[in-house]
């Protein structure tokens, strides 16, 4: 160990490497007492909790590299995207956990909480009208009442890591709750649509690519403004945007 490596850092939460543990340090206790019962729960590859004290958790490394990243080409084979999806059918399938998810709430507070979004982005200047209103069409798709499951909640690429064509390891939990199942296929494949299938043939059941599309716009709508408040750049290449853009 020779440095202290700074994975993700905002005003709500860090994330440091020393060494091979990780360092989760939040604000939001609530949010850490999620992440720890999810990883007991899940019948997925999770990190070890070595230690826990308040505001600090931390786990060990997982082996292997993270599937890919957003904005940049996936060095995942099909193979690993197919494993992806057989662990999140795996995820999906066990028993709901005891409490509903943080971060997706009913359709009813999604259409409140997107329309007001959307007008933000208009007003504020941030996207152009046409892109936020053609998305918002598609977005209609997800706003629908759909069967709970036992939700990731924030399943992004650089969440899961493989070795060769075998998932290791799933991160970051602590948006986990009952949701809807289609939302972690389709955040595990914003910006990855080339590997949509691999991840389908891999979750061994049909699926409503209309949905996934839908959140795909939902998710990019409702991120854009939190991104650039916090730091992150959702218009470079492959990101948030370039997703929007694709829809049109």
């Amino acid at each position: 160990m020779d440095k202290v490596e700074v994975v993700v850092a905002h005003s709500e939460r860090a994330t440091l490497r020393v060494g091979d543990v990780f360092l989760k340090v939040d604000a939001d206790q609530a949010r850490i007492d999620v992440e720890v019962e999810a990883m007991s729960l899940a019948p997925v590859p999770t990190p070890e909790v070595l230690w826990r004290k308040e505001p600090v958790l931390a786990l060990a490394a997982l082996p292997g590299a993270v599937l890919g990243r957003l904005g940049e080409p996936s060095a995942g084979a099909s193979a690993a995207w197919a494993a992806a999806g057989a662990a999140i059918r795996k995820l999906h399938e066990a028993p709901l956990p005891p409490w509903a998810g943080r971060r997706r709430r009913s359709p009813d507070e999604l259409v409140v909480e997107l329309d007001g979004e959307c007008e933000l982005l208009v007003t504020n200047g941030v996207l152009p009208a046409d892109l936020v209103a053609r998305n918002r069409q598609v977005a209609e798709a997800a706003l629908r009442p759909w069967t709970p499951a036992f939700t990731h909640g924030d399943l992004q690429i650089d969440h899961v890591f493989v070795d060769g064509d075998e998932v290791t390891g799933i991160i970051d939990w602590s948006e986990a709750g009952r949701g809807d199942a289609l939302f972690d296929l389709a955040t595990l494949t914003l910006g990855h649509e080339e590997h949509l299938d691999d991840v389908i043939a891999g979750y061994g059941t049909d699926v409503d690519l209309d949905v996934i599309h839908a959140w795909w716009s939902l998710r990019s709508l409702l991120g854009v403004r939190w991104l650039v408040e916090h730091g992150f750049d959702p218009f470079a290449p492959g990101c948030e945007v370039d997703v929007l853009r694709s829809r049109m």
